[in-house]
This record gives structure tokens, C-alpha cells and sequence, in this order.
């Protein structure tokens, strides 16, 4: 605790600023209208080749601190860029001397974290250019603050499908004239795809931000298929952040933290679920799993303390019957035995569209086109991402909503 028991208010801003990095645009700056759901979108698909994301390869044969080195050579432009807007966004909230007060401070969570997050931190510092807290300032957003929509289907056959858009910004910086939102739009370039290999074999491939050390989007072959969402509820992130650094708890796991280690370490669907659903998280979260069996599918919704208990709601039919209404599980940011808020219904324009297309038509396709029908696709969106476990595919390309969008 020492180097923060005088810091303690500057550390609670902290933490809200990741929840809330700058306050809500006034009423008049959002400019776009939200559109009603007016039909699903049925030719999306295929996706233009040149909005995919380049491929890199992340050798875990490395010492930490070198794994990452190409790609944030080849990304440290974009990526500074997007550090700097954060850096402006967080300054103009906090003031000069608050914000400065919490910048120095977090060199001291960057040694708190465990190995090799802490020394892969300290690796991307050097290659971009970046000071070490900023760089762990730009790991804690996704922490605490993604939208998401990831939706895994099964065909009638009991093939499993996993997609799902990646939605990052509400709040950081509407421009009022491109109606877009400029942090999401600083970090589509930093959107690539990864091998992670190990002894020259692919361990897992992912889908990231080029600088998070985490995994939000990734399938290991013949396994499992993940996706992770946010979860808001009013013990949100910043409550396990603070614990970490006032009290010391480091036996919590960031979620950043324990995807990779389930991606690393698991080698069945069921370890993976065990390990998503029994273990301490620093925050509440949505954790979207799907095996490589007929009916391995289940939504595992996480507070922080307690674990997951299962429910059937949330989990796929083993039946092969079409009529089954369990054939896919769609999640966005909301509880599933709850009705998402009017304002932020993604929810519902999915499952629609994923029931007038019906069993018999679940593929890759269906879900581009489902996860590009409005709001499900929004101003938020940066990728969208397709992944099959049998084969180990998996790709991504880059989003846009042309104007009427709904701006989440």
C-alpha cells in the first residue's frame, strides 16, 4: 500500500475515469438519430477483403519483453496517436496537477502486476516510444469499459459458429461533423489478428488491439471459441482496481489475465469453462464460450467474488430439433433474464434476425449479416469478427456505419 495511502482520492478518480473517461457530449453534440430497426441486413456478406486486419505472429519462445516488438514497431504511429487523445481526454477531466498525480502512480501498478503482463508492459513501452504508465493506462480501459455483441450458433447438424462486433468510445470525443466517435476510430487501425505460437506451433489465434496484452476474441482449434463482454453493473471494475492497489489484493485476476491463461492453458471446453467460472476477477464480466461439440455453448455471467452458477437460459440445446429455441445464445452488455434498456436494445434486433433466418441457415454468413443489421452494427463498432472451432478459423475485418446509425 505504500506510495498510495496520500493518493487515495486521485485514485478513485482514477478508477471512475475508466468507467467514464470524459463527461456525456450535451444532447445537441450527437447529432445523428437513432433509426429504428427496420429488417435484418442479408447482404453484408461477404465483407470487403481490403477491411481485414493484418496477421501477426506473437512467439511465446520469447522473453516477454520481446514478444511484441514488430508489431508495435509497425503500429507505434497509431498507436501513440490513440494514446495521446486519452491523454487529452483524461487531462482535460482530471486538470494538470490531478492527472499528472495519477500518471506517476501508475508505474507503481505496472510492478504489481504478475509475470510476464508486467515485463510484455514494460516491452511495448520501449518499442513505442510510450512511458510505462501510459501504456498501462491504455491496458486498463478495456478493463473496465468495451461494448460488445457475440452471439454463437449451432446448425442443425450441431456445427458451432462464434461472432461477434467489438464496440469501444461511448463518450471519448463525438465529432459532431463525420458523426463518429474519435477513440473508436483511432483504434481500428491498431485492430490485427494473432498467432500466438509456441516451439514453432499455434498455440491459439486472437483477435486485438495492437498494445493489450489481454485476449477479448479467440478460438484454439478443435477446443473452444471465446469472446468476452463487459458487464455493467454498479460494482464495476473500478472496485476490484482499487482493492488492487489500496489493499493490496493481488490474488484477484484480471480479466486480461485469465482469458490468456485459459487460452495457454486449457485444453478441453470443460477446463476452459471451470476456469472462467471459479476463478477471483477484478471485474464483473460476460465470458461467451463455445466448444467443438453439438450443444457446447453457454453464456457465463461473472461478478467479481462469487462464481457462476449455471443456468439453462444461458446454455445451448443438445437437441438437433430446428424448432429448438436453443440453438444460438446472443449477449450484448445486459443480463440475460433481464430486457436490455430501451436506449441500448442490441439484443433483440439479433435474436430477431437470427429467427427469421432460422437453424437450417446458421453458417459464417448468417452471423456477418446479423452482427452488420443496425443497431446490432453502430458507430461504436471497430470489428467484427467470425471464428468456426472444427477448422480454427478465424478473421476480422473493419466496421463502419454510414449515416442513419445509431451512435451505440
Amino acid at each position: 500500500m505504500k506510495g498510495y495511502t496520500m493518493l487515495l482520492p486521485s485514485l478513485m478518480l482514477l478508477a471512475l475515469t475508466c468507467c467514464m473517461l470524459s463527461p456525456a457530449p450535451a444532447a445537441e453534440a450527437v447529432t445523428v438519430q437513432k433509426s429504428p430497426f427496420v429488417g435484418c441486413e442479408v447482404n453484408a456478406f461477404p465483407p470487403n477483403k481490403s477491411a481485414a486486419v493484418p496477421k501477426y505472429v506473437i512467439n511465446l519462445n520469447l522473453a516477454p519483453q520481446d514478444r511484441w516488438t514488430q508489431l508495435i514497431t509497425d503500429k507505434r504511429d497509431q498507436l501513440r496517436a490513440l494514446v495521446s487523445d486519452m491523454r487529452n481526454l483524461t487531462r482535460g477531466l482530471l486538470g494538470d496537477w490531478l492527472f499528472n498525480v495519477v500518471i506517476n502512480n501508475l508505474d507503481h501498478l505496472t510492478t504489481t502486476l504478475p509475470s510476464p503482463y508486467r515485463e510484455e508492459v514494460e516491452g511495448i513501452s520501449k518499442a513505442s516510444g510510450l512511458l510505462v504508465s501510459e501504456v498501462t493506462l491504455y491496458n486498463i480501459f478495456y478493463e473496465v469499459f468495451t461494448f460488445c455483441t457475440s452471439i454463437i450458433g449451432q446448425d442443425a447438424n450441431g456445427k458451432l459458429y462464434h461472432g461477434r462486433n467489438l464496440d469501444f468510445g461511448l463518450f471519448l470525443g463525438w465529432n459532431p461533423k463525420e458523426h463518429t466517435w474519435k477513440v473508436a476510430e483511432l483504434l481500428k487501425p491498431l485492430v490485427v489478428q494473432q498467432e500466438w505460437q509456441r516451439d514453432g506451433k499455434t498455440v491459439y489465434e486472437s483477435v486485438n488491439y495492437a498494445g493489450y496484452v489481454g485476449v477479448m476474441t479467440a478460438v484454439k482449434k478443435d477446443k473452444f471459441t471465446f469472446s468476452l463482454d463487459e458487464r455493467f453493473v454498479m460494482e464495476g471494475g473500478y472496485v476490484g482496481l482499487l482493492e488492487w492497489m489500496l489493499l493490496g489484493d493481488h490474488k484477484q485476476k484480471w480479466n486480461a489475465f485469465i482469458t490468456r491463461e485459459v487460452m495457454e492453458g486449457a485444453e478441453t471446453y470443460e477446463a476452459a469453462k471451470h476456469m472462467l467460472s471459479h476463478t477471483r476477477l477484478l471485474a464483473p464480466v460476460y465470458f461467451i464460450l463455445g466448444g467443438a461439440k453439438p450443444g457446447q455453448g453457454t453464456i457465463i455471467t461473472r461478478w467479481r467474488d462469487n462464481f457462476h452458477t449455471d443456468d439453462l437460459s444461458t446454455k445451448l440445446s443438445t437437441s438437433s430439433s430446428s424448432s429448438s429455441s436453443a440453438w444460438f445464445l446472443v449477449e450484448t452488455n445486459y443480463d440475460q433474464w433481464v430486457s436490455p434498456p430501451f436506449y441500448d436494445d442490441r439484443r433483440t434486433p439479433a435474436v430477431h434476425c437470427l429467427r427469421a433466418a432460422g437453424r437450417a441457415n446458421m453458417s459464417l454468413p448468417l452471423l456477418y449479416n446479423v452482427l452488420s443489421t443496425r443497431p446490432v452494427l453502430n458507430k461504436l463498432t471497430t470489428y467484427t469478427s467470425l471464428m468456426q472451432v472444427n477448422s480454427g478459423e478465424i478473421g476480422a475485418w473493419l466496421r463502419s456505419c454510414d449515416d442513419p446509425c445509431w451512435p451505440w
